[in-house]
């Protein structure tokens, strides 16, 4: 197995009851398997709670955290792009920061990330512990977009990723790419693929991004990729 250095970009807005908890376990999952080259980026999208102040204390301890802060709520695809801006590995890792992704499946994606030709491998969410309308709306808006962009993705709402940066960066970014970048990498031609990991319920706080957001802005969306992908196949 030969896994490279690799950083973890988590978006966060207002989790201060959830940040502590989901640093504590990404570092025991990596000491337990005695890994320790990556780096932890938190991006703070202008949390109005402690979210700050807990990463700044986090940071005076550990040099392996970089911190970021937006001036503005920016929104997830925004701050995870920030976080990719600002990383220093090529190998990218992306987690929500709620805890409802587990960060002990993360090794499981970079053995299979590391030993493959996939550019991009995604987590499936395996029992979903969400609101019934949640998952609901979710599973409809996937089927829409699997079927238009041919994406062979089920679960692109995911939090947990990992895939190369460099060609994250080569993309024409938009508002809500995150949710895109199975189609986008898929798009370009190179090789996806996606492993079921653990999905756990949500134990403080609320989701700060609605599923009206999701549905109404997801067909615009899905227009935009499918003409980004097009101009990328005419040019090739």
């Amino acid at each position: 197995m030969n896994i490279t250095p690799f950083s973890i970009i988590i978006p966060i807005y207002n989790e201060e009851d959830n940040i502590l908890n989901l640093y504590n376990e990404i570092n025991k999952s990596f000491f337990d398997n005695q890994i320790n080259f990556y780096e932890i980026i938190f991006v703070d999208d202008c949390s109005i709670d402690n979210s700050n102040k807990i990463i700044k204390n986090l940071l005076d301890n550990d040099l392996k955290i970089k911190l970021i802060r937006n001036d503005l709520n920016c929104g997830q695809s925004y701050s995870i792009t920030k976080g990719i801006q600002n990383s220093s590995n090529n190998t990218i890792v992306t987690i929500d920061g709620d805890g409802q992704n587990n960060p002990f499946d993360i090794l499981k994606l970079l053995k299979f990330y590391s030993d493959s030709q996939y550019k991009l491998i995604g987590g499936l969410r395996n029992k979903r512990k969400d609101p019934l309308i949640k998952i609901i709306s979710s599973k409809l808006a996937n089927k829409v977009r699997s079927f238009i962009l041919k994406d062979n993705c089920t679960d692109t709402g995911c939090g947990l990723k990992i895939f190369d940066k460099e060609i994250y960066m080569s993309f024409e970014y938009f508002n809500g790419i995150h949710r895109f970048l199975p189609a986008l990498f898929k798009g370009y031609g190179y090789n996806t693929t996606f492993l079921k990991v653990d999905h756990r319920q949500r134990e403080f706080g609320y989701s700060n991004y609605g599923i009206g957001n999701r549905l109404f802005r997801g067909i615009r969306d899905m227009i935009k990729v499918r003409n980004i992908i097009k101009r990328n196949q005419n040019h090739g």
